[in-house]
């Protein structure tokens, strides 16, 4: 004879979590069922069910509320998480991942400008002053291309002293003139001690079809950002797809 396990215990052993309430109406059921039942136990009876089940109301209305406050503290976070996995955590402009997606998508759909700066000379900045103040000049510089772009475009951090403007749906001519404008704001800015020196940046601009991968798209900025470069910085340039094959992408 084999012995009984625990997988042997039935289901409905399981705890009763409206056993008072359960208790309560069968008690009011069966004073009910007399027909010689006292009226005042009656009311005593139903009066102790509606007690019950008020309480059980108001704690079904307390763990709704609980839920509701969960809910809305891990929409809260998980907004947060997504935030910060497409920002740079210095400047909350996109970060590189976040800039290639954002880029594809536009692409999808409609033509797009590729903008891609680089701080001119930033290195020295880092070696003459630190860390801290080349992130004060990086943050600087974000200001310049918020209060030029605003809403226009969608600004990204693709490298340490590096970053894009995002242009859907503009025209080469247009988008020239708002890097321009960049340059010149960024130009005249006015950085905060003990930077003593004029902060400038090098500006390289493709126009795309729509259907332009992401790389080809970055690739003609950068061939154009290395022109601007070599031009004697301070520049803006856009990309020719004749001459990119010949030009080799350079530094500071």
């Amino acid at each position: 004879m084999g012995s009984s396990s625990s997988s042997d215990t039935p289901a409905n052993d399981a705890p009763d979590l409206f056993r008072n309430e359960s208790d309560a109406l069968e008690k009011a059921r069966a004073i009910h069922a007399h027909a010689d039942a006292d009226p005042q136990q009656c009311r005593v009876a139903l009066a102790e069910l509606i007690g019950h089940f008020e309480r059980l109301m108001r704690e079904t209305r307390r763990l709704i509320g609980r839920s509701d406050r969960a809910e809305r503290e891990m929409h809260a976070l998980t907004q947060q998480l997504q935030y910060r996995a497409t920002h740079d955590a210095l400047t909350d402009v996109l970060n590189r991942s976040a800039v290639i997606e954002r880029t594809i998508k536009a692409l999808r759909v409609d033509r797009a400008v590729m903008i891609l700066l680089d701080i001119d000379e930033f290195k020295k900045v880092n070696d003459d002053f630190g860390h801290p103040v080349g992130d004060a000049v990086i943050l600087g510089i974000v200001a310049c291309l918020r209060r030029i772009v605003g809403e226009r475009g969608a600004i990204g951090r693709v490298g340490g002293e590096e970053f894009t403007v995002l242009l859907p749906g503009y025209d080469l001519a247009d988008a020239l003139q708002l890097a321009d404008e960049m340059r010149a704001a960024i130009g005249n800015h006015v950085f905060d001690a003990p930077v003593n020196r004029r902060i400038t940046a090098s500006f390289g601009v493709s126009a795309n079809p729509a259907r332009t991968d992401f790389d080809t798209a970055y690739g003609l900025a950068d061939s154009a950002l290395y022109k601007a470069k070599r031009g004697g910085r301070n520049r803006v340039e856009f990309a020719d797809p004749q001459w990119v094959s010949a030009e080799m992408p350079g530094g500071d």
